[in-house]
């Protein structure tokens, strides 16, 4: 029999619209000869619609789908029910969450599958959590000597309260240009770049309308550099892609809107570059508790060459202009391959924990 996945999609992110393309190309690469895929509606509000169409992913909306709306049941079985009358619709065998940002990836959607002791793709509560908290984890990864420009984090009730203390809090520790970024979130929503203090001024305002910490950069001229990495606990790695971006450097704008960045596959660096690289993309994925997949993000700084750890997404895009899958492709693995392969390592997961100990 076909397993059966449930395609977790939308939010309540500012990534909203990411997800729903990425669930789109999901849904049609999946190998229908192995699995049956059960679409799953999360609408902006947090309600959750399905199964629906998957020709209609791409465009869902909640008033389209008023008597759709289910409950994953907090329980054992990956047990779905309507949200009407409590009836059970299906019994899901494996999750494939690509709910991009915040209530997505941030581990608090892998608790929910957690409690329903069902198998899904990608990081744990603890991987998801910490990839998520780009403060939080240029800390753990300070711990493991892995190198990144320097930084310092703003709370928001700091800008709030005395946004003069706040830029000066700032400029005592790094040189302009910055690059300001809300500690949780990602596709590049509510970064900017400031070159002065008015400029830092207006980042920061927003910054804080999407968090509640705000992490500050040093700005380094650099090349921007990505690799897919795959597995569980003997992880393996793309070649490296280069992003060129259309922009002063990759925001949303560049990545969504204005289809002008150009991706090069492989990146064009030294072999002994390459091999850094990827060994880093390694032990940071390891450090951080990555499993499943994650894209990991460096800069290469120009003339010196040196690399930096510029980020992690523990929940990569599968858009047309995503370079995770794009990566993986170029290695000779079909988006389908790949889907499939991220199934296994998550039922492989699963069963580990099963052996965990329960008893006192």
């Amino acid at each position: 029999m076909k397993k059966k996945i449930g395609l977790l999609f939308g939010g309540r992110s500012g990534e909203h619209e990411v997800s729903l393309v990425s669930a789109g190309n999901i849904a049609k690469s999946f190998d229908t000869e192995l699995f049956e895929i059960v679409p799953l509606f999360i609408s902006r509000s947090g309600n959750w619609y399905g199964p629906i169409p998957a020709e209609e992913i791409a465009t869902a909306k909640e008033e389209q789908y008023a008597d759709l709306q289910v409950i994953l049941a907090a329980q054992p079985g990956g047990i779905l029910l309507s949200a009407k009358d409590g009836h059970e619709i299906c019994r899901l065998d494996a999750v494939f969450p690509i709910v991009h940002g915040t209530y997505g990836e941030d581990g608090v959607t892998q608790g929910l599958l957690e409690l329903a002791d069902i198998p899904y793709a990608g990081a744990g509560v603890t991987g998801s959590a910490v990839c998520m908290d780009k403060v939080v984890m240029r800390k753990i990864l300070a711990y493991h000597n892995i190198p990144q420009v320097q930084f310092t984090t703003v709370l928001r009730s700091q800008i709030e309260q005395d946004m003069n203390a706040a830029i000066q809090a700032v400029e005592s520790v790094l040189d302009y240009p910055v690059f300001i970024k809300p500690a949780n979130g990602g596709s590049s929503v509510g970064i900017n770049k400031a070159k002065d203090a008015n400029e830092l001024a207006e980042a920061l305002r927003i910054a804080a309308k999407y968090d509640r910490k705000v992490l500050v950069e040093q700005g380094v001229t650099v090349r921007e550099i990505e690799v897919s990495v795959m597995g569980n606990e003997q992880p393996m790695v793309s070649q490296p892609g280069e992003i060129c971006s259309s922009n002063e450097f990759y925001d949303y704008k560049a990545k969504y809107v204005d289809n002008k960045s150009v991706a090069v596959i492989p990146a064009n660096l030294p072999p002994e570059t390459i091999v850094r690289i990827q060994e880093l993309a390694v032990e940071t994925y390891l450090a951080l508790e990555c499993e499943g997949f994650a894209r990991v993000d460096f800069f290469v700084e120009e003339g010196t060459g040196n690399i930096y750890l510029n980020e992690v997404n523990s929940l990569p895009g599968f858009t047309d202009i995503s370079m995770y899958p794009k990566m993986w492709e170029q290695a000779g693995i079909s988006t389908t391959e790949l889907l499939t392969r991220l199934i296994a390592y998550a039922e492989a997961r699963h069963e580990d924990r099963k052996k965990n100990s329960i008893d006192c």
